[in-house]
C-alpha cells in the first residue's frame, strides 16, 4: 500500500512515521510549506520545521518532498480569514486550512497518486458498513475532529489518523524511546500561518485601525474607546484595555463601529441556548435524512474537551442546535460540530450564523 505522510516537525507527525515503520510501511514523507520567505503578512517559520522533518526521513531511510502551497494557502485561507474578520466574525483557519490545503490541493497535487494520506491529527475512522465515518480520538484533550469536520467522504476515505487512538503522553514516550528527534520539541500554539507575528499587527497590515466607542451593554454608557471593531470577538475577555474586570465583548456594531461589554456574562440574557448554522456539511452523509426532524446530539462551538449535549433541529431555514446548557461566546464565523449522542462519530459541521 502506497501511503504519503504528511510532516509537520512537531512530535505527532514524527511518531506516526515511526509507527508506520514498525508496520512495515515505507511511506513517502511530505512537508507542506505554507509561508513564504520574506513575506511581510507570513512569518510562518519553516526551516527548523523542514530540519527535523529531514532528520525523521533520513532516520529511516524515507523519501521526503517539500510541497510549496503558499500561493494556495494565501488565496484559500488566509484571504478567507481576513474576508470574515472584516465583516466582523470570528474566522477558523485551521479548519479551511484541513479542507482546503492539507486534504485539498495536497490531494489534488499529491495525494491523488497514493492510497492513504497519513497525519498526525488527534482522530480515527470509523468503519461502519460500507461507509468510513470520522470518529473522535481517545484523548479528549487533544481531539481535532472539530478542526476536520469540514471534510468530505473522498476526504475522510483515503485518512489515515496512527495516532488518533493513543494519549498524548503516549506519544511522547514513544518518541522518547525510539530516539526521535522531535520529542521534546513543545507543541505549536496559534494560527498556523502568523507564526511569530502578532494577531493584532496581522489584522492591522489589512484592516487599518479606527477608533470606536467601547460601551456596557446594561447602562448603554461610553467607558473606553477601541481600535477597530475587527480585533475583537464576541465572548473576548482579554486584551480590552479596561479596569474594573473582568468585562466581556458580547456584541458588536459593524455599521457604527462600537463594541459592546459586559461586566458579568449573562448567556441567559444575551445569547440563550440556541443557535443556528447555515451552509451545514455531513462528511459521510446525513444519518438522520429519514428523521423526524429533531435529534439527540452532542456538540461543540470552540476547541475544547468538552462535548455538550442538546438537539439538532432540522428546519426549512436549515439546521439550529438547542442546547441542554447555557452557552458563552457563540461567535458567528466560528463552527458548530455536530456528534452523536455518545460523542463517537462526528458527523460533519456548520458555520454559526
Amino acid at each position: 500500500m502506497d501511503i504519503a505522510a504528511l510532516l509537520s516537525g512537531g512530535v505527532d507527525s514524527s511518531v506516526v512515521v515511526h509507527l508506520l515503520c514498525e508496520q512495515g510501511y515505507k511511506p513517502t514523507l511530505f512537508y507542506i510549506k505554507i509561508g513564504m520567505d520574506g513575506a511581510e503578512y507570513m512569518d510562518c517559520s519553516a526551516e527548523e520545521d523542514i530540519e527535523l522533518s529531514t532528520a525523521i526521513a533520513r532516520r529511516y531511510g524515507l523519501e521526503l518532498e517539500v510541497v510549496d502551497l503558499h500561493r494556495e494557502y494565501w488565496d484559500n485561507v488566509a484571504a478567507y480569514a481576513i474576508e470574515k474578520i472584516r465583516k466582523g466574525q470570528t474566522p477558523n483557519p485551521d479548519v479551511m486550512c484541513n479542507k482546503l490545503i492539507k486534504f485539498g490541493c495536497f490531494e489534488q497535487q499529491v495525494g491523488k497518486d497514493f492510497d492513504l494520506t497519513a497525519t498526525g491529527h488527534y482522530a480515527t475512522t470509523l468503519q461502519l458498513g460500507e461507509k468510513t465515518w470520522l470518529g473522535t480520538a481517545k484523548d479528549p484533550i487533544k481531539d481535532q475532529t472539530d478542526f476536520l469536520a469540514q471534510i468530505d467522504y473522498l476526504q475522510v476515505s483515503k485518512l489515515l489518523f496512527p495516532i488518533g487512538g493513543l494519549m498524548k503522553h503516549e506519544v511522547r514516550e514513544i518518541a522518547l524511546k525510539a530516539g526521535l528527534p522531535s520529542a521534546r520539541r513543545k507543541d505549536s500554539q496559534g494560527i498556523c500561518f502568523l507564526g511569530k507575528i502578532n494577531y493584532n499587527d496581522f489584522v492591522r497590515r489589512f484592516l487599518g485601525e479606527k477608533e470606536g466607542a467601547v460601551i456596557e451593554l446594561e447602562t448603554g454608557k461610553k467607558i473606553g474607546t477601541h481600535r477597530g471593531y475587527w480585533f475583537h470577538t464576541i465572548g473576548q475577555r482579554k486584551g480590552l484595555g479596561l479596569g474594573g474586570g473582568p468585562w466581556f465583548v458580547v456584541k458588536k456594531d459593524i455599521q457604527d463601529n462600537i463594541i459592546y461589554v459586559s461586566h458579568g456574562y449573562d448567556a441567559d440574557k444575551q445569547y440563550g441556548y440556541e443557535f443556528r448554522m447555515k451552509d451545514f456539511n455531513f462528511i459521510t452523509s446525513n444519518p438522520w435524512k429519514d428523521s423526524t426532524g429533531e435529534e439527540d446530539v452532542t456538540f461543540k462551538i470552540r476547541h475544547t474537551p468538552e462535548f455538550i449535549k442538546g438537539r439538532l433541529i432540522q428546519d426549512a431555514d436549515g439546521y439550529r442546535i438547542i442546547s441542554s446548557e447555557k452557552l458563552q461566546g457563540i461567535a458567528p464565523g466560528q463552527f458548530g460540530v455536530i456528534y452523536d449522542a455518545e460523542s463517537r462519530i462526528c458527523f460533519g459541521s456548520g458555520e454559526i450564523r
